[in-house]
């Protein structure tokens, strides 16, 4: 974008600081909160339509410009022809998300700032990642290891080895807070939540007379601190939180990649220690589709970035590190990395089917889909989850449920998008102009798309906000590498 202005002049100046401090402050937000994140982008998008006003600016249309157009467009004209328009254009909303990418490709473009953001965003993502492993050290609820034989828990269905997450709506993490919630039920008894191998159990335990000692009221003989829930950062789910930590980890290893010197220099020390919290929140989540994703970005990344001493070296320790994973699975969550058995995945199968079925079933499905969110209150019109014996969800698959709401042209136009932007990666990779610190960011960025785009085979990770907001800044930040002069300034700090 071009400006016809005097760069100099006071509005000028202002609202681009106002931006640039807003883009900083989405950069701080999205490991840690959507609300905030958000927020940031509205700051942005206000600061840019003030400057409107005063500046007229020019668009230079690309082919990732116009795949993106394409894919709004056609996304607002399956709003408009939903089973649900109004619910499917609050969806737009959303959609409208995209604009991170222009407003930081555009605003960020000298080398100190952009360096900012991506410091900024690490640092936020290594805080959400403290969190996630310092809960899991702590541990949350109780967990009851051991009953007795007469246990009030194990006649009301609770069985050893269960946390209970809750007791009549309120959060127990041991004996005593149990016992202070049932003391303060007008009945005696209690409606627990329970947590096993994944499934939230509801079981009620029948009145039981106070006792001095908690334990023995409840026939609990051991009990401990659970560490059994999978981690979710400051989001709401582990597989939210696992998408986001697998685009900034590849973040993170493509900077150590490109870091100079040996490997106890600062930078890569600092880089080495950002990669490992993050790293092991991702394995905290339990979340084997975007494991792959990571292994997959990972394997990209070392394969056109590292040396052959350094591929050997990762081949070596992802063997063990594989193995613990797979052991680490299956305590966690009773399951194969591969387990046809396993209802998730017979879930994701049945939904699969039913969802391609209804696609191909009328001309107007492949044309403009069923509408975003049109789902949650049409289901019922072609048997769909199984005739609502499974649980109601969506396709757990970015393709599909592109192609599912919003028909196969805006498929098209996402696939366009996303090949477009992975080539830009690679070219401005393998151009070799920029510093490491850029070619560290663009190698993430290459390695994080195509662990993000291999998880979304089986996850609808494009549905995240989230997430898709942390893919969004990243974009915009790379563009901003390739599009501008910015990656060959050299500016002492950050990334020196």
């Amino acid at each position: 974008m071009k400006n016809h202005v005097d760069e100099k002049s006071n509005i000028y100046r202002l609202t681009d600081r106002a931006l640039q401090l807003s883009l900083l402050l989405l950069a701080l937000c999205a490991p840690l909160s959507i609300a905030g994140t958000q927020f940031a982008w509205s700051l942005a998008i206000l600061f840019w339509l003030i400057r409107l006003a005063f500046v007229r600016p020019t668009f230079k249309t690309d082919g990732i410009t116009t795949a993106i157009l394409a894919y709004v467009g056609l996304s607002l004209i399956s709003a408009i022809f939903s089973y649900e328009p109004q619910v499917s254009l609050r969806k737009m909303v959303t959609v409208s998300l995209v604009t991170i990418v222009y407003l930081v490709a555009q605003n960020i473009r000298d080398t100190k700032t952009l360096r900012r953001a991506v410091v900024i965003l690490l640092i936020s993502g290594s805080v959400a990642a403290a969190y996630a492993i310092g809960k899991f050290a702590i541990g949350t609820n109780l967990k009851v290891t051991k009953l007795t034989a007469d246990s009030p828990l194990r006649a009301a269905g609770v069985q050893e080895g269960d946390t209970i997450l809750k007791a009549n709506g309120q959060s127990v993490a041991s004996p005593d807070q149990l016992s202070a919630v049932v003391n303060a039920s007008p009945d005696g008894k209690a409606a627990l939540k329970v947590y096993r191998y994944e499934n939230i159990l509801e079981y009620e335990m029948a009145a039981t007379p106070p006792h001095a000692e908690s334990t023995t009221r409840f026939g609990i003989e051991t009990w401990s601190r659970g560490r059994d829930v999978r981690a979710s950062g400051f989001y709401g789910h582990y597989t939210t939180y696992a998408e986001a930590a697998q685009l900034l980890a590849s973040v993170a290893l493509g900077l150590l990649i490109m870091a100079p010197g040996g490997p106890f220099a600062r930078n890569k020390l600092l880089l080495g220690a950002v990669l490992s919290a993050v790293g092991f929140a991702l394995f905290l989540t339990v979340t084997r589709a975007s494991w792959a994703g990571f292994v997959i970005s990972a394997a990209v990344m070392v394969l056109i970035g590292a040396s052959r001493k350094a591929i050997l070296i990762c081949i070596l320790c992802a063997i063990p590190l594989a193995a613990g994973g797979l052991y680490y699975l299956q305590q966690k969550r009773n399951v194969g990395f591969l387990d046809t058995g396993d209802n998730s995945t017979t879930w994701r199968m049945t939904v699969w089917r039913e969802g391609v079925g209804v696609l191909i079933s009328s001309p107007r499905h492949l044309a403009v889909g069923i509408g975003m969110d049109s789902l949650k209150t049409h289901w019922q019109d072609w048997g769909m989850f199984d005739n609502g014996n499974l649980p109601i969800g969506h396709m757990h698959s970015t393709p599909l449920s592109l192609a599912f709401e919003r028909g196969v042209p805006v498929l098209i136009a996402w696939v366009i998008w996303m090949f477009l932007y992975f080539r830009m990666l690679w070219r401005g990779f393998r151009r070799g102009e920029y510093g490491w610190f850029e070619r560290g960011v663009l190698l993430g960025a290459l390695g994080g798309t195509a662990g993000f785009l291999a998880s979304g085979l089986v996850h609808y990770n494009w549905g995240d906000s989230e997430v898709v907001m942390i893919f969004f800044l990243i974009m915009g930040l790379s563009m901003a590498i390739v599009s501008s002069s910015s990656g060959r300034e050299k500016v002492p700090g950050i990334g020196e």
